[in-house]
């Protein structure tokens, strides 16, 4: 079993599942159970950002919205990781926090891109639900299955993303940009591809691990944590797909 939980989310990893099996006669999590939570999850995030959204078209100024929601998700997020049995009350928290952060950032991104195309977050919130659905149908219908072999190559590709943004970030601090992480150059773009492909393929690795979970009688909290993994993918996928179609837009 040492490596049938291998997933690059961090929510989602080996020990969150091997040291929570329930003992005999316990309420054990379900796939329903917890695809249910992360739809509630992603009413109250989509609430929330809503909320923030309306906030910008009044001309409200969104930096403490945005700061506020980035960073008390940040927090929340690693709580609920090294303590998983508090997801029930923190994982719906951290939807409404992410919420506050995602409708100012998208309303940012939405002004910006105004005069090029007006739909524009629409068409990313559209390709994200489309791209999770498109994955989940690929793993449900075994044409992707999660081998050990892929399992390698998504951590691997993910930690290498990990590892890229984290130097993109130290080197602004020294007035140094690479250059296609965000300008819309051939480069960028095709850059924005691939992160947005290894985004969708952690989506797969999610599905897997939450029905590894389920089979292997996880306790029925462990639906609220699973719920939150697949809401932290689905939350990179989207801002990926956002800064995708934002270079795409631009070269027009």
């Amino acid at each position: 079993m040492a490596n049938l939980f291998k997933t690059s989310n961090p929510a989602l990893q080996e020990k969150a599942f091997e040291t929570t099996v329930t003992q005999v006669g316990e309420e054990t999590m379900t796939v329903s159970g917890t695809m249910n939570k992360f739809l509630f999850m992603l009413a109250l995030m989509l609430a929330s950002a809503v909320f923030t959204w309306n906030l910008a078209y009044k001309g409200a100024p969104l930096g403490g919205w945005v700061a506020g929601g980035a960073i008390g998700g940040f927090i929340t997020a690693l709580i609920i990781i090294f303590k998983q049995s508090w997801a029930p009350y923190l994982a719906p928290a951290y939807g409404l926090l992410e919420g506050l952060f995602l409708g100012a950032i998208s309303a940012m991104f939405n002004a910006a891109m105004a005069n090029v195309a007006p739909y524009f977050v629409m068409q990313a919130v559209l390709l994200t639900f489309g791209v999770a659905l498109a994955m989940y149908v690929l793993y449900a219908t075994g044409v992707i299955k999660v081998t050990q072999q892929f399992r390698m190559i998504v951590f691997a590709a993910t930690g290498g993303i990990a590892l890229f943004y984290l130097a993109a970030v130290v080197l602004h601090w020294f007035h140094i940009d690479i250059p296609f992480i965000h300008q819309s150059t051939t480069a960028g773009i095709v850059f924005s591809l691939i992160v947005v492909a290894i985004a969708a393929l952690n989506l797969v690795m999610d599905f897997d691990m939450i029905f590894t979970g389920a089979r292997m009688g996880a306790p029925k909290y462990m639906e609220w944590y699973g719920a939150f993994g697949l809401m932290v993918t689905i939350i990179w996928l989207y801002l990926e797909i956002l800064r995708l179609l934002a270079k795409v837009y631009s070269r027009r």
